[in-house]
């Protein structure tokens, strides 16, 4: 990853690592490979994943990166973790609905409608 670069802000909060987003366009290959590098580190380091990814700032999503979240969610349920999305921008929840992928991950509204799920 590129010095000083970072595409994600990581908190913990109640034992639920929360994940929001740097970049407002998540569609280059490359940063796409570092947000994934980034947060199947989480995964592998965490005993018991609780894994809450808001989309708050994010405008615009590759097809690679749903990709990734794929990946991710296959990862999260290898660990017997969880993994919960929220605030995501209507555009990109209609590719979620078009994909019918809203169907495979655990979508809310809000932050604090996803924490509940933990």
């Amino acid at each position: 990853m590129a010095e000083g670069q970072t595409h994600l802000t990581v908190t913990t909060k109640d034992g639920v690592t929360v994940v929001e987003f740097s970049d407002r366009k998540i569609l280059e290959e490359l940063s796409i490979r570092e947000i994934e590098e980034q947060l199947f580190a989480m995964v592998d380091n965490a005993p018991s994943v609780k894994l809450l990814l808001n989309f708050q700032s994010v405008e615009h999503l590759s097809s690679a990166a749903l990709g990734m979240l794929i990946n991710l969610d296959k990862k999260v349920r290898e660990k017997k973790g969880k993994l919960v999305l929220s605030d995501i921008n209507p555009q990109i929840f209609e590719v979620f609905k078009i994909t019918q992928l809203y169907k495979m991950f655990d979508i809310r509204d809000t932050a604090a409608q996803a924490m509940k799920q933990f």
